[in-house]
């Protein structure tokens, strides 16, 4: 397959953030691909030399007004797109940072257009509006939350 100019030649590194705070998740309603129009965690790329603890602080202050401290990641995926041809439009490899929030309320700029705190219930009601990965996380640090 011939590389075209808006192929990436590499996987893209990126970084989802997992911020809880008394039971509910920070969700996003992503503005752009993937996932766009759809909730998802707050996240973006990695910038060269930026490791992933600083990119997810970075990320979440941008896309939320959101403070938190990268604590461990808690899971990675990859998220492949094809286009009608087969070609690859994208490759992102995604690491889910759990994080703990220090300061500020959901304020939904740059990639987001609405930003909120969401309890396990809300994001299961809103299952087909969640992008799978989302769910999955939620239900790991929510699922366990709610079973204590």
């Amino acid at each position: 397959m011939t590389q075209t100019k808006s192929m990436p030649s590499l996987p893209v590194a990126a970084i989802s953030c997992a911020v809880e705070r008394e039971g509910r998740l920070l969700m996003v309603r992503r503005r752009n691909p993937p996932n766009a129009g759809r909730l998802a965690l707050p996240g973006g790329k990695v910038e060269p030399g930026e490791c992933l603890a600083d990119a997810a602080a970075r990320e979440l202050l941008e896309e939320t007004d959101v403070r938190a401290t990268a604590c461990q990641p808690l899971t990675a995926f990859d998220i492949i797109e094809h286009d009608d041809d087969g070609r690859l439009g994208f490759h992102y490899v995604v690491v889910v940072m759990q994080m703990s929030w220090e300061a500020g309320e959901p304020t939904a700029r740059d990639d987001a257009t609405h930003a909120c705190w969401m309890d396990l219930e809300a994001i299961m009601a809103a299952a087909g509006d969640v992008c799978a990965t989302a769910s999955e996380v939620a239900m790991l640090l929510l699922g366990a939350t709610n079973h204590r």
